[in-house]
């Protein structure tokens, strides 16, 4: 199974995208975690995909980008997640830093997730 994480403190999000990816794709292993310190633990190389939120208490998206890919994560498995609008959000995060920058309100944003949660379904076999 692919592994994915999803580090948000917004917890009526993390439970909503949980629950989708759960029942739309359930060849993925989801694990989230509303505490970002606590979610550090939960980084390694092995995360098919980690999404994380960039505005946090404590310790915002941009750090725990920078500890994931320092612990081997690539950071073409990493999708920052944010309120802000797209020109905030490349301005901040160039083509190249990760994978995507998606704003989690946005409806059409949900088609990119799609598209990537299905890809990641294929690697595993489904």
């Amino acid at each position: 199974m692919q592994k994915v994480l999803i580090i948000d403190d917004d917890r009526a999000f993390l439970r909503f995208i949980e629950s989708y990816v759960r029942k739309h794709f359930p060849a993925l292993e989801v694990f989230t975690c509303a505490d970002p310190v606590c979610g550090l633990g939960k980084i390694s190389s092995d995360l098919a995909l980690l999404l994380v939120d960039l505005e946090m208490p404590g310790l915002d998206g941009k750090k725990i980008l920078a500890y994931a890919t320092g612990k081997g994560l690539s950071k073409k498995r990493i999708i920052i997640l944010s309120g802000r609008d797209a020109d905030y959000l490349h301005e901040h995060f160039p083509m190249g830093s990760c994978l995507a920058v998606l704003n989690k309100h946005e409806a059409k944003q949900k088609a990119v997730l799609d598209m990537i949660f299905k890809a990641l379904e294929k690697k595993s076999g489904r």
